[in-house]
């Protein structure tokens, strides 16, 4: 791979960010893909919806945990051996939801191993080594590769769910774990964890004169950035606790909505292929929306950038409360936009964050420890959204809290300052 890496007429990082952009095309909706297969499994069993969403949090929080222990598996044996786990353990709990009949089957399935196998290869995994390749434009690269989810949504969700209108929701699953395994194994062989393994240096620079890079001119704080971050060092911080609150908020926001929209939209009285559609329209939407506000974010700042996602959010929520007092197209599309076009660029920005605070060898260690805030506010929203529906039998509470959570998170990660630490290139 060093040869091919030598001899491309391009920076081979731009390879990296490809094959990224497939990986978690695929990783990402098929755990999303719950969503589209909530209301049929709910329809055909009769399981209370906290029981059916359960699955979802289940495999999160099982990922929360696991979390940490890929952040050592990234340090020492880097995304390769990573993601391709993660590619066979997702599509064995795809092929084996096939065969449920009973709660626990599908907590194993689509709950256990797609949420911990997509775990494996989605934005927390390549978070811990995208960085690696990009300094100048870390956030638009990394918001190209996460753009991913967005084509992936608008193809495959839709393809999906006329799979589960016409033939099922059991053949649906056993055609995406299929898909992964034939279209993800192969190329996920290319991944490196960073430039300097392949003799090549970050945004494809030279090697200088006398083979010393030049120091980095983007240090505000020289005394935090000298020290070596290992996990002990950084939980002993303000700003890992920040960031926890943050990242805890974020996942817990973003998970509620995506997968209760759906059965929502249906019930207010959309029909079955346009709430689909909508999900996929939220997917469509996050390409831009994350390649343009993490390249945004390159110039102005993360933190401003961070609350513009935050707030992307809290407008979706507010949209899905009044659409049910008024069902109609303009606000479905408020909802739809808001929350693809801003919402979605926190997925461009939360590994530039903690880098540009952690940055060191530690750095996966540190950040799979973040990222279990995340998974774990991932794992709660969607259970504790699908309670809050069968105390109250609405959703008025629930999309509430997720605007209270939304201010949250974008004024927790104003606090963990990442500019403070290091400056984005655009402000040098």
């Amino acid at each position: 791979m060093k040869r091919l890496a030598g001899r491309l007429p391009f920076f081979f990082g731009w390879v990296i960010i490809a094959v990224g952009f497939v990986t978690v095309a695929l990783g990402v909706s098929a755990r999303t893909a719950f969503s589209l297969m909530f209301p049929p499994i709910v329809d055909e069993f009769g399981w209370d919806r906290g029981l059916a969403a359960g699955a979802f949090s289940f495999g999160f929080l099982v990922s929360a945990v696991l979390s940490p222990i890929i952040g050592r598996l990234m340090d020492r044996r880097g995304p390769r051996f990573v993601i391709e786990i993660g590619v066979l353990v997702t599509a064995a709990g795809l092929v084996g939801a096939t065969l449920i009949s009973t709660p626990w089957q599908l907590y194993l399935t689509l709950g256990l191993l797609v949420g911990t196998g997509a775990n494996f290869m989605s934005y927390s995994v390549h978070s811990q080594f995208l960085p690696n390749w990009f300094v100048r434009r870390r956030a638009l690269a990394i918001g190209i590769a996460f753009s991913g989810v967005g084509a992936g949504g608008m193809v495959l969700l839709p393809w999906l769910q006329s799979i589960i209108l016409h033939e099922g929701w059991r053949t649906a699953c056993w055609v995406l774990g299929v898909v992964m395994v034939v279209v993800l194994a192969p190329i996920n062989l290319l991944v490196s964890k960073s430039p300097e393994a392949l003799g090549l240096l970050p945004d494809g620079e030279q090697v200088p004169a006398g083979g010393t890079r030049r120091k980095p001119v983007n240090v505000v704080d020289a005394e935090w950035a000298a020290v070596d971050w290992t996990v002990a060092r950084a939980i002993r911080t303000a700003r890992f606790w920040w960031i926890v609150v943050s990242f805890f908020c974020g996942g817990y926001i973003w998970y509620a909505v995506q997968v209760h929209q759906t059965k929502y939209l249906v019930e207010i009285g959309f029909r079955p292929m346009e709430a689909a559609w909508s999900l996929g329209i939220v997917a469509m939407a996050s390409i831009p929306g994350q390649i343009a506000l993490g390249a945004l974010s390159d110039r102005i700042g993360r933190e401003i950038v961070w609350s513009l996602s935050c707030a992307g959010f809290a407008i979706c929520y507010v949209a899905l409360l009044l659409l049910a007092v008024a069902p109609s197209q303009p606000l479905l599309w408020v909802m739809v936009l808001s929350q693809g076009l801003l919402g979605y660029a926190f997925t461009a920005i939360m590994g530039p964050v903690v880098a540009e605070i952690f940055e060191g060898p530690h750095f996966g260690s540190v950040f799979s420890l973040l990222m279990v805030s995340l998974i774990f506010g991932g794992a709660l929203g969607p259970l504790v959204t699908g309670l809050l529906y069968d105390w109250t039998g609405n959703y008025r509470i629930a999309f509430a809290l997720g605007i209270v959570l939304s201010v949250v998170c974008a004024g927790a990660l104003w606090l963990a300052s990442p500019r403070k630490v290091r400056v984005v290139a655009g402000s040098l």
